[in-house]
């Protein structure tokens, strides 16, 4: 086996849950290989970059061991190799209610029953 289809290669690599999805995505521009933007029909290689937008991520990959069929997780991981950078650290906290002091501004629904209940008298 020389080489594959780069849609086939993407769903053995549980990249996309179906081949379906995979040449969609290779149509659409999600996919490139080596630079050049892929159809579902062009041929990877070992040793070939693929840059692959993923409804929540963007992953970069060299492939690493080619497959016609679609494997368990462990022998997919097995396919490539994850060059994609590490995201950027999260805040840990979110940080605290902006300060509003009192009187300014509209009144809270709070201060606004007590100002009503000072009126009815």
């Amino acid at each position: 086996m020389p080489d594959t289809r780069v849609d086939k290669w993407l769903w053995a690599a549980r990249f996309f849950k179906s081949r379906t999805l995979a040449a969609a995505a290779c149509s659409g521009g999600k996919v490139d290989v080596n630079g050049d933007a892929a159809k579902p029909s062009k041929v990877v290689r070992p040793g070939d970059l693929l840059r692959v937008t993923l409804p929540r991520s963007r992953r970069i990959v060299r492939v690493a061991a080619l497959a016609d069929r679609r494997g368990s997780g462990s022998q997919a991981a097995l396919l490539y190799e994850d060059l994609t950078p590490p995201p950027p650290p999260r805040e840990a906290r979110t940080p605290p209610p902006a300060y509003r002091p009192p009187g300014a501004g509209r009144p809270t629904k709070r201060e606004r029953r007590r100002i009503d209940r000072l009126s009815r008298w």
